[in-house]
């Protein structure tokens, strides 16, 4: 079983319905889908890739070797803990600085994949029946440009014993659309899949997209976040860097009107109209557990 694989220029042309459908599929049924021709050109990937492994030799490695996780892993199982190196980039904090080419690649990417993930929203916005830009206006919480958009740079090193250690635990999301471009060698993520664990098998130069616990709500329950984890391998350093189109703190989240009435549910069975940052907190510390508490939590602050 393999997760779709979507090309998504079809849908400028022909095949647009069909395309509409496989999207909608993979919103529907998997919760994650990879895309392919999604606009984003090879040479831009190709350095992304470049000076991602180039950051990780010259400014991470050593640290990650160094470190407190590396010297703990002695035989016995770690719990609460990841294999993985990881940073986060957004338009305001610091970047690595010693790695030539890393911020102007790393600046272009992230505008690149900013409008991908708006395209993809406008996407779901059509298959779900909303109004054309529904998702985007709800998480910048009005018409200005307030949602958060962050990009997680993550290694996950070989390790020795990786039957003692996962590479990242099993989680859903926090927020609205993540996209992936993940390291086209080593495999390592998976997603649960109707109670198995299966692969999100490497593919050159697509770019993975999972809906996070915010999607779901938006969708009332229509597009579920799906759990995942990154598995530690004893080969391979893997690469992966993830990018989240999420709510600004200050928007309010709840079920779109349209879709609570096509359900034809009471307004209070459906899913809770809540703040996004006050989710956040309570996700910080539940991440790796359940997500239906963290919705009954919120409902109550």
């Amino acid at each position: 079983m393999a997760i779709p694989v979507i090309d998504f220029s079809k849908l400028d042309g022909e095949e647009r319905a069909q395309t509409l459908a496989q999207l909608a599929n993979g919103c529907e049924e998997w919760g994650f889908f990879q895309l392919v021709n999604h606009g984003i050109s090879d040479e831009l990937l190709e350095r992304v890739k470049k000076v991602s492994s180039e950051c990780f030799k010259l400014e991470r490695e050593e640290e990650f070797k160094k470190s407190a996780l590396v010297k703990s892993l002695n035989g016995q199982k770690l719990e609460n803990v990841d294999w993985e190196d990881v940073f986060t980039l957004l338009d305001d904090n610091e970047w690595p600085s010693k790695t030539p080419g890393f911020k102007e690649t790393m600046t272009e990417y992230r505008t690149e994949l900013k409008k991908l993930a708006e395209r993809v929203m406008e996407v779901m916005d059509e298959n779900l029946g909303l109004p054309e830009g529904y998702i985007k206006k709800a998480f910048n919480g009005g018409e200005e440009d307030n949602a958060f958009f962050g990009t997680k740079v993550s290694h996950y090193p070989p390790c020795p014993q990786p039957e003692l250690v996962t590479g990242l635990r099993a989680h859903t999301d926090a927020g609205g659309v993540i996209l992936l471009f993940q390291d086209d060698q080593v495999g390592g993520l998976q997603i649960l899949k109707d109670g198995q664990w299966i692969d999100v098998q490497p593919l050159h130069n697509s770019i993975v997209i999972n809906t996070g616990d915010q999607i779901e709500v938006l969708s009332n329950g229509l597009y579920k976040s799906v759990w995942h984890r990154v598995l530690a391998t004893p080969t391979g350093n893997r690469r992966s860097i993830a990018s989240f189109y999420n709510p600004s703190l200050k928007a309010t989240i709840a079920p779109a009107p349209q879709l609570v009435e096509k359900a034809n549910q009471e307004v209070d069975q459906a899913y809770p109209k809540f703040v996004f940052g006050d989710y956040l907190s309570i996700y910080a510390e539940q991440k790796f557990l359940p997500k239906e508490p963290r919705f009954q939590s919120v409902r109550a602050v």
